[in-house]
């Protein structure tokens, strides 16, 4: 990229030195000698960069940088100026300079302030770009290029105005709630009842009531008689989430609203019907679970007419960025502050971050560098300690290299298995949920692989 600079300078031989110093560093340089050829330049051409000297014979430099602001805020004034002081650099600060040099200055320092001009001008633009692709999906619930986040989308579409069941895959903290929304929002009964309800919240005897309501005297504390949330989303969609989470009992209820549209309340003799569409999800295998006989089969099939399955986010690269600065806009205007741009270095330690609580986890962290920061911008020193740990073991991860006599394959995966499951579970302090989740497995298939490796002490 060929950025444009304008040189704002009265003396002659210093604006003839300035711009023949800068096109040889391949900048597009124009030049006037005064402020208002200044202003009028800038009604007709937008430059990147302006160097501005601080006394001109109209106006002063600080004046220009006033006047250049409010037209393009997002260009760089720099001062160049022989009269320097504590004062006029804390004025052309204000005025929204942003670097300030004494005449003279040697030709390092002048490139060096440029370089450092050029890095904002690159934030500045990755960050509009950012936004205008957030304003493209606006609409959207679901946000994300990725192929798999795409693939989602059309699933939505085409199955969003049916009655079938859908069930819903994911880990945990990937939206599986969102897109529960998102498909009654794009269906007919949108303007009715959308009823959550996360199984694995609530205690198996006080779920039954939850879901299906109970009649006054039904049991002790019953005083009154009160409509489950299945009734309550007559001609509307409940949403089971966490599924996998219920108990062999309940199922066998599940599946008959499934099959017939009807349950009773509890201590009631009345069979109810009610219009509704089922949504469920789960973060669990479901079809292991069946295997190992704790989820019913003939449920199972009943729920996966169309299963859906969100991607996690660390297989969805080309959305990171995008859903960060997504996060950091809506949080930062709740918390009535303004997070202007994320440091290229932060942003890359962001990218290869594997996430493992996915989007649940980024809003979270999100939030908090939103809190603390008072800069306007989030740098790599602002970011969790996780984060910036795990950028810093990529870029000191060896590269592999195969002995000259070869090795054993499965010995040598085995070797590096063992010795990252160790530092997991030192850095989880031995706590094996916590390591699990380090290394993105659950806890049972890690306690598996520490007996394999005689791990288990």
């Amino acid at each position: 990229m060929e950025y444009k600079v304008l040189i704002v300078e009265d003396e002659d031989s210093a604006r003839i030195c300035l711009s023949d110093m800068l096109k040889l560093e391949n900048y597009d340089v124009s030049s006037v000698a005064n402020g208002t050829q200044a202003i009028e330049f800038i009604e007709t051409s937008t430059p990147h960069i302006i160097l501005t000297d601080l006394k001109l014979p109209d106006m002063s430099g600080i004046e220009v940088i006033t006047r250049v602001k409010k037209a393009l805020p997002n260009t760089i004034c720099m001062v160049i100026t022989g009269y320097a002081s504590v004062e006029s650099a804390v004025d052309a600060m204000k005025a929204g300079a942003f670097s300030y040099l004494k005449k003279p200055f040697r030709r390092e320092e002048l490139l060096i302030a440029l370089a450092k001009a050029k890095e904002v001008l690159a934030i500045q633009s990755e960050n509009a770009s950012l936004r205008q692709r957030l304003q493209n999906q606006r609409e959207q619930f679901i946000l994300g290029v990725s192929p798999g986040i795409n693939k989602v989308r059309e699933i939505i579409k085409k199955v969003a105005d049916t009655d079938s069941t859908i069930l819903i895959l994911g880990e945990s903290g990937t939206g599986k709630e969102l897109v529960a929304k998102e498909l009654h929002r794009q269906s007919s009964r949108y303007s009715k009842p959308f009823i959550p309800i996360n199984c694995g919240a609530i205690p198996e005897d006080l779920l039954e009531s939850e879901l299906f309501g109970y009649e006054k005297g039904a049991f002790t504390g019953a005083i009154s008689t009160r409509i489950g949330r299945f009734e309550a989303a007559n001609r509307g969609t409940v949403f089971l989430d966490e599924i996998g989470d219920m108990s062999m009992g309940l199922q066998v209820k599940i599946l008959r609203v499934l099959q017939e549209r009807e349950f009773e309340r509890i201590g009631g003799n009345s069979t109810i019907k009610v219009d509704i569409r089922v949504l469920a999800a789960t973060n669990q295998d479901l079809e292991k679970a069946v295997e190992e006989k704790r989820f019913r089969e003939d449920l199972f099939y009943r729920l996966n007419v169309i299963p859906i399955s969100l991607p996690p986010l660390r297989t969805r690269g080309e959305d990171i960025a995008l859903l960060c600065r997504y996060f950091l806009d809506a949080l930062s205007t709740r918390k009535n502050k303004v997070i202007s741009s994320i440091a290229p270095d932060a942003m890359e330690a962001l990218n290869e971050y594997a996430w493992p609580g996915n989007v649940r986890e980024m809003v979270n962290i999100m939030e908090r560098l939103i809190v603390l920061n008072e800069t306007g911008t989030i740098t790599l020193d602002d970011l969790p300690s996780i984060i910036v740990k795990n950028k810093a073991e990529l870029s000191l991860a060896p590269s592999v290299e195969l002995p000259s006599d070869g090795l054993d394959f499965n010995v040598a995966v085995d070797d590096f298995e063992r010795r990252l499951i160790k530092s997991a579970l030192t850095r989880a302090d031995g706590v094996k949920k916590k390591a699990a989740d380090y290394l993105n497995l659950n806890r049972t298939t890690l306690i598996e692989k520490m007996k394999r490796k005689g791990l288990l002490g």
